[in-house]
């Protein structure tokens, strides 16, 4: 049986973390994505640094770099970084833009498939937020019910226990004790 060859949506999700409320791409990541070394994917972030304000790419503290190794497994790619110069990391529009900069094929081939993760992602936090507020509702209104519901429970209850017959014999021996 041959292995299929990976989604690159899936493999844009599993690369997509979570760092200061911001759902976001590691540089090691995106260069690998891109098919350009993370060094020639900072070059031009630096170059046209105005492209890349606060929401779209900022540079991690070596604090969370450290905490973000220890959570996700090391990738070659970042394995060996020195944390005196920590990681950028995108938002989904700074990873578009940085497709722009780099103008190579793979680039802009790859940044549909960063774009296509990345609104994947919200549709599934949309969803479990419907669903969180659908139960927060639920429990309120069960709040106020919890009176009649516990009666209810109750009287279930109450039928599953089978009732205690008298038995009277049937026939001629029913009149005798």
């Amino acid at each position: 049986m041959e292995a299929s060859e990976p989604n690159p949506e899936e493999e844009v999700s599993r690369a997509i973390l979570v760092v200061r409320d911001r759902a976001v791409l590691m540089d090691a990541d995106l260069a690998a994505l891109y098919g350009v070394t993370t060094k020639a994917l900072n070059q031009p972030v630096k170059r046209n640094a105005a492209r890349f304000p606060a929401d779209f790419a900022f540079r991690l503290t070596a604090k969370e770099t450290v905490t973000l190794m220890r959570l996700v497994n090391e990738s070659t790619s970042s394995k060996h970084r020195d944390l005196r110069s920590p990681p950028f990391v995108f938002t989904e529009h700074g990873a578009i833009m940085l497709a722009m900069i780099l103008k190579s094929p793979r680039a802009v081939a790859m940044s549909v498939h960063v774009v296509r993760a990345f609104a994947s992602l919200r549709n599934v936090a949309r969803a479990s937020l419907e669903l969180t507020q659908r139960l927060l509702e639920l429990e309120r209104r069960v709040g106020k019910h919890d009176d009649n519901i516990a009666a209810l429970f109750a009287a279930i209850r109450e039928l599953m226990i089978p009732a205690r017959r008298t038995s009277q014999g049937i026939g001629f021996l029913a009149d005798i004790k």
